[in-house]
């Protein structure tokens, strides 16, 4: 990273369970003034917006943007399916370290519907239908897709490892106390690691349905500017992006039998990889992360994909409290998507709020004492995987 590329503001609006909501105009628009209030910069000053959603028709991004001002700038619409937010974000970041632009906003939004995820389009191929197929044989009748495939690759890790059902319960549950503190959350009631097993199944001996997260409406915005911009004009230049990869599926994704690699595990671990290098530190000094924790299960692999703990090593990382307070790393303060819910356009962006607050110091009763590196990891089957460090 050859210069300095600053978080400047951040915005985010509770999260809430589908058809409670404001529409998606109203949210988004909600997230960008509190970005750009946060930022102390007028919304004339951004000269380039990125948005992202993925349930929505075409140009929903300037929908929002034409209830905050119409000023002509180019608006770029990000769909990349759970890892929209943060595909967002790194091209926001991308104009920036390009010298295209000085302010650049990216935003993310989602008006949701309960139930679980299918194809929207049922007279073509679904982009998914490689990876369905590739877990067809390890998956039983009438599991849902998204549980398929999150559901296989936490299988895998059991057989392979002999990691018990009750490391993931442990996760869920850590979730929970860690949402208890974060008013954004939509479920905030404190589970313990009992009532997760005890919970309805979903795939006998694979999954609760208290181990997957539920879909959720809500929007977040961040403003990103360049060093230069943020010192001339005084703006809180303190927490900046210290590396960013975006990745996709490598060949060992169909080719390995590792049914790991179809919920992301390469691809994670790839970004990550190239994120450790720009940055010059490696997960050893990391101090909070926010990772997809849209199944228990992938919360369990991203550990090892983003080198958190030895492959293999997640149920003693898990049963040693390393991921949580007083822990090695705190994981998921916000108590991530298990707790606050996912909001797919928005989920990236609102990691990124959470781990912005974090380095400044203003988490109030989530806050990591001495946070001073931060790592997110946002992932998108079919696919993409952003992971982005953060410094102050």
């Amino acid at each position: 990273m050859t210069s300095k590329v600053v978080v400047a503001g951040i915005g985010m609006i509770p999260f809430k369970k589908p058809g409670q909501s404001d529409t998606y105009p109203v949210m988004g628009a909600q997230a960008v003034r509190l970005a750009l209030a946060d930022a102390h910069v007028g919304y004339e000053s951004v000269q380039q917006a990125f948005a992202s959603y993925i349930f929505g028709d075409s140009t929903a991004g300037q929908r929002v943007l034409y209830d905050v001002g119409m000023t002509g700038i180019p608006v770029i619409n990000v769909h990349n399916n759970c890892a929209s937010g943060s595909s967002a974000l790194y091209l926001a970041r991308q104009a920036i370290a390009s010298g295209e632009a000085e302010v650049v906003l990216a935003f993310g939004f989602e008006q949701m519907n309960p139930g679980a995820l299918g194809d929207m389009y049922t007279d073509r191929p679904a982009p998914l239908e490689l990876f369905q197929k590739a877990c067809a044989s390890v998956v039983p009748e009438g599991v849902a897709p998204a549980l398929r495939l999150f559901g296989a690759a936490g299988q895998e890790h059991m057989k392979r490892f002999g990691t018990p059902l009750e490391s993931f319960a442990k996760i869920r549950a850590k979730a929970s106390r860690h949402a208890a503190n974060n008013p954004f959350a939509v479920f905030r009631k404190v589970v313990s690691t009992e009532d997760v097993m005890a919970d309805q199944v979903m795939w006998p001996g694979v999954m609760t349905r208290l181990m997957a997260c539920p879909p959720t409406c809500g929007a977040a915005a961040v403003v990103l500017c360049s060093e230069d911009y943020a010192k001339k004009h005084g703006l809180d230049a303190r927490v900046w992006i210290a590396g960013q990869a975006l990745a996709t599926d490598g060949p060992e994704t169909f080719n390995s039998g590792d049914m790991r690699h179809l919920a992301g595990f390469g691809m994670s671990r790839a970004a990550a990889r190239r994120v450790y290098e720009q940055a010059g530190i490696g997960a050893e000094d990391v101090n909070v992360v926010e990772l997809h924790d849209c199944f228990a299960q992938n919360e369990l692999l991203t550990y090892e994909a983003l080198g958190l703990c030895p492959e293999g090593g997640a149920q003693k990382f898990i049963d040693d409290g390393d991921n949580t307070y007083g822990g090695r790393y705190v994981v998921n303060p916000s108590g991530g998507l298990l707790s606050k819910g996912h909001p797919i356009g928005a989920t990236g962006l609102a990691q990124c709020y959470e781990l912005v607050s974090q380095l400044r110091g203003t988490a109030d009763q989530r806050q990591v004492e001495g946070a001073r590196v931060a790592l997110q990891h946002n992932v998108g089957i079919g696919g993409a995987a952003v992971v982005t460090m953060y410094r102050i």
